[in-house]
């Protein structure tokens, strides 16, 4: 199995304290790998830890990677890594009509999806070897965005080009971004409020699968990112069709 090849890998997870970094996680736990998650959320780090019954391959650790103190001080911290992959997204406000957008709101969602891979990839690097490999989530809005996305789909587009270029400024480290469509995670609430449930059943009619993503979904193609050592450079689409719909 692919998964197999995780065994005794160490792998940083950023933003693995929910949604798609938790079901990675749990994959490569059950894969035999050391897991290290990082978020800035101390209480949802212990949660993490509860939540796994404090299991003795995973650790986790308080950073912000949109402060680059903050990512040099944790990586003095780390041991050498196999894999990084980041699913960090500050969404807060980042949906609405552009006149009523804030720049503080672009601001966030731009550290967290760009901004902060740059610095994990920048001083992250060092501790991988060879044949590592660094993975970010990027997204469907960069390929399908929404009216009032206009914040949204550039920072999710911008992540092509950072891998791009990361892949051949870092090779033989590989690098890729992982694009999900629409996935049924906590974001979805900060996004659509109580019309989450409506809005994910009127998606998944649309789509050829005729479902929404789960996170176990982008964590098995998250899993073919770091495995498979000839992609490099590119996006792995995982939207269940939604780039044809």
């Amino acid at each position: 199995m692919t998964a197999g090849r995780l065994y005794k890998q160490h792998i940083l997870i950023v933003g693995g304290s929910s949604g798609m970094g938790l079901a990675l996680a749990g994959r490569a736990l059950e894969a035999g790998a050391r897991i290290t998650v990082v978020g800035r959320n101390p209480a949802k780090l212990e949660t993490t830890l509860a939540q796994f019954e404090h299991h003795p391959n995973l650790e986790v650790v308080a950073a912000d990677i949109t402060d680059e103190q903050s990512v040099v001080s944790m990586f003095e911290r780390l041991d050498r890594l196999n894999h990084i992959v980041s699913t960090a997204a500050d969404m807060q406000r980042a949906y609405g009509p552009l006149a009523d957008l804030e720049r503080t709101a672009l601001h966030r969602v731009f550290a967290s999806k760009v901004f902060g891979p740059w610095l994990l990839a920048k001083h992250g690097a060092a501790k991988l070897s060879d044949a590592g490999s660094i993975t970010i989530v990027s997204g469907i809005a960069a390929y399908r965005p929404l009216p009032r996305g206009s914040i949204v789909a550039p920072a999710n587009a911008a992540l092509e080009g950072l891998v791009k270029a990361l892949a051949l400024e870092l090779a033989p480290i590989r690098v890729n971004a992982v694009s999900p469509g629409w996935v049924d995670t906590p974001i979805w609430e900060d996004v659509m409020g109580d019309r989450k449930d409506e809005a994910l059943q009127a998606m998944a009619a649309k789509l050829p699968v005729g479902r929404i993503g789960t996170g176990d979904d982008v964590a098995e193609m998250l899993i073919c990112a770091m495995t498979n050592g000839f992609v490099t450079g590119t996006v792995l689409h995982c939207d269940g069709g939604h780039r044809l719909v």
